[in-house]
């Protein structure tokens, strides 16, 4: 049997449903998600795999203007994603006016002559489908995308549309991964960012975009009760007044942070977790390019 693979970078404003499709599309998490811009931060792969056909996803961080070298790292990541692919994908949302950012993105597509398919996300919260119409014609008028597919992230409607329309780009060619896998991070990664996830959630809007979190340990034990996972998890924070927040009073705030993502945790690796976490100052971590590469991002 003939094996076929795409490379297709997921590219598009901050906040327009990037990694929940990501997530859709692959049927499990393999990318953090909240409702604050920026939360994706570096590149991640998904992977679907049916029968013959490999597709991996490259989700980015949203386009931005970088105030940081963190942002820097960001942004730069978008630019890398996209020259290593073999399809744009740029997901948007169904607005009247389309976005600088937005049209940027289209361009540094077209720069690269890659086919470019459109996602409008979040169709969901259409109420009246014919306005979809205007959507699609409005952004007919700047590009000639190789479809338009309108989809939910948190419906389903239009997922299998959009993957047989990704298909078409697929090329003969060895699976560059196993056909059960869904991503490329490993389980620290995966584990910080749950972590990361729940103060985006739980955190003051300003908070959380200065904080990092880094998996110090983490390894398996055998008890009477089954398997444990322990992890030792560090959150960096940039202010001692940040801090206070993410400890809360009595240890209140970090508790409940602990404890969502333990939770989650368990249901991603199957065991029992127990997972202790501290919280340090790192004044100004997002412009330390030591300590940044230590987290993973790097610009070289």
């Amino acid at each position: 049997m003939e094996t076929l693979s795409a490379f297709i970078a997921i590219v598009g404003r901050p906040n327009v449903g990037k990694s929940s499709l990501l997530n859709a599309l692959v049927g499990k998490k393999v990318a953090i998600v909240s409702d604050k811009p920026q939360t994706t931060r570096t590149r991640i792969m998904g992977v679907v795999t049916k029968e013959e056909t490999q597709l991996v996803f490259l989700d980015t961080p949203g386009n931005h203007k970088p105030r940081t070298r963190l942002g820097d790292f960001m942004v730069r990541s978008i630019g890398e994603a996209v020259s290593g692919v073999d399809v744009g994908l740029l997901v948007t949302e169904p607005r009247a006016a389309i976005r600088e950012e937005e049209m940027a993105l289209l361009q540094q597509l077209q720069q690269k002559k890659l086919p470019i398919l459109l996602a409008i996300n979040k169709i969901d919260t259409v109420t009246d489908k014919a306005q979809l119409l205007t959507y699609i014609d409005a952004w007919k008028q700047q590009a000639d995308f190789a479809a338009i597919v309108p989809v939910s992230a948190v419906t389903g409607d239009g997922l299998e549309d959009l993957l047989a329309e990704l298909r078409k780009f697929t090329f003969p060619s060895p699976h560059f991964f196993p056909a059960d896998a869904t991503s490329d991070q490993t389980e620290q990664a995966l584990a910080a960012e749950v972590i990361r996830e729940k103060m985006l959630l739980l955190l003051r809007q300003e908070i959380p975009h200065g904080i990092a979190v880094d998996i110090e340990r983490m390894s398996e034990r055998e008890t009477e009760k089954g398997t444990i996972l322990d992890m030792e998890a560090y959150i960096y924070c940039e202010r001692d007044s940040h801090k206070g927040m993410v400890i809360g009073k009595k240890g209140a705030m970090l508790k409940e942070i602990a404890t969502q993502a333990r939770t989650e945790l368990e249901e991603l690796f199957g065991t029992k977790v127990n997972l202790q976490c501290w919280v340090k100052v790192k004044e100004d971590w997002r412009n330390r390019q030591g300590f940044l590469n230590g987290l993973g991002y790097r610009l070289d």
